[in-house]
């Protein structure tokens, strides 16, 4: 199907190229996006001639603003904003902030592209969207987090609100900087609304929101495994990166009867043959805490356990590998090891972790492969839970929660079945959640004309 429909992937490729010059990680997504979705469009003509995709890789507004801010010293600094809002057919954008250097128009645009897609196998009515800074909250005192804050929201203030678009946090923006922000937005318009998601519970959060992405990924392989009449009960499980994704991850695969084995920083990764487990995960809090990127100290605390400098976990021999780090993390080498020390499934709980020479190979050996897109939807699928509760006035209990995020996950799953099972039996995860999500968004634009 691939090859028959080539020339129009590299033709849409082309116009992509052409009009998101420089953008290296947008293209790679809309990459993906577009080998699994033009021939589905091709081969149903109901979606043929109304430019869709042409459509859907435009975002409806790409916001940018300085956001001016003092220091403790007392000097100025000098930080750029953004907020891209994506696509609003199905609901509100949504989609988190990230305060980091690294950021960017393209890592924005990436993200707030995938977010379309996750939201939609969501099944909630939430829209795509992506905002964030390339300030750095790492280093910073609570004052000049704060001061910054405060002034990313007196821009962004004028363009969200509860049915426009509720941002959440991501990388660089937790429960301080929720706090912080919504402070603000609330000072600014006075009204108190669930315009952002992952605020503390004493302010309209809602439980088990910070380890959601995290249990979504493990839920997901468990209904992946079952598919295969596999149990994860037993399964040995490698993670990377040390922050909430992983924690959630960890947390769930122990209550799952998992073993998880290693976890990552830049710095390189933990090797724990016995297991990260009890007191070893409150320890990976306190860790994490100290907003230092190392995970070297696990191994002083725990001496059973190795500490790999300048490596990464997926060397060692695993059942399952969740990446929850960051994107194009795991690249053609690892995916190489993996499949060799005879991995069963790997399971993204970062966004785009895996590189395209990686999935390749994972494709190519029919192992069990899951996209971001799908596995790690359970963060944006709590934060849609919070919006309600918020609407709602209300709360809902932690098993409330957990049950409904678990049962979003399954369908999740059901929906990429759908789509991606292949005449062999084999599920193509990448293929199924890419046209499941896409038939949503698109079933949403036509009823809604050209607008």
């Amino acid at each position: 199907m691939k090859n028959k429909y080539q020339d129009k992937i590299d033709r849409f490729m082309d116009y992509a190229k052409m009009r998101n010059a420089n953008e290296p990680e947008f293209l790679q997504a809309v990459k993906e996006v577009a080998e699994a979705v033009i021939p589905y469009i091709e081969e149903n003509p109901k979606y043929q001639g109304k430019k869709l995709l042409e459509r859907m890789i435009e975002p409806e507004r790409t916001i940018s603003f300085r956001v001016p801010w003092v220091d403790d010293k007392g000097e100025i600094q000098v930080n750029r904003g953004y907020r891209i809002q994506f696509n609003s057919a199905i609901g509100p954008y949504k989609g988190g902030l990230r305060f980091h250097p690294t950021v960017n128009q393209s890592i924005l645009k990436f993200l707030g592209f995938e977010q379309i897609f996750k939201n939609a196998l969501t099944t909630l009515p939430m829209g795509g969207g992506k905002g964030g800074s390339d300030f750095n909250p790492k280093g910073k005192s609570d004052a000049e987090v704060m001061r910054f804050a405060q002034a990313f929201m007196s821009e962004l203030y004028r363009h969200i609100g509860p049915n426009i678009d509720v941002p959440a946090g991501d990388i660089g923006v937790g429960g301080r900087e929720i706090g912080y922000l919504f402070g603000q937005y609330k000072k600014l318009t006075k009204e108190f609304s669930g315009v952002l998601t992952g605020k503390g519970l004493s302010f309209g959060g809602s439980l088990i929101r910070p380890e959601a992405t995290g249990f979504g990924v493990v839920y997901f392989a468990e209904q992946m495994l079952k598919d295969k009449g596999m149990d994860i009960k037993g399964k040995v499980v490698a993670v990377s990166g040390f922050g909430n994704v992983a924690w959630g991850a960890i947390t769930k695969a122990n209550q799952l009867g998992a073993k998880v084995v290693t976890i990552s920083g830049p710095d390189g990764y933990i090797y724990d043959p016995e297991g990260i487990s009890g007191k070893k995960i409150d320890y990976l809090l306190r860790l994490r805490a100290t907003n230092n990127d190392v995970v070297a100290p696990y191994a002083e605390q725990f001496p059973e356990a190795t500490f790999y400098p300048g490596k990464k976990p997926w060397e060692q021999k695993v059942d399952i590998a969740m990446p929850c780090a960051t994107q194009n993390e795991l690249q053609k080498e690892d995916a190489e090891n993996l499949i060799k020390n005879g991995v069963i499934a790997v399971v993204e709980g970062a966004n785009m972790p895996s590189t395209p020479d990686a999935i390749k190979i994972f494709k190519e050996a029919k192992i069990l492969y899951s996209p971001g897109k799908a596995s790690n939807a359970g963060g944006v699928a709590v934060s849609g839970l919070e919006m309600s509760q918020n609407s709602m006035r209300y709360n809902w209990t932690a098993e409330e929660v957990d049950a409904k995020l678990k049962e979003i996950m399954k369908n999740i799953h059901n929906n990429a079945v759908k789509y991606g099972k292949q005449p062999d039996g084999w599920v193509d995860y990448e293929k199924g959640a890419n046209i499941a999500g896409f038939v949503k968004v698109a079933d949403a634009m036509l009823a809604q004309g050209v607008v």
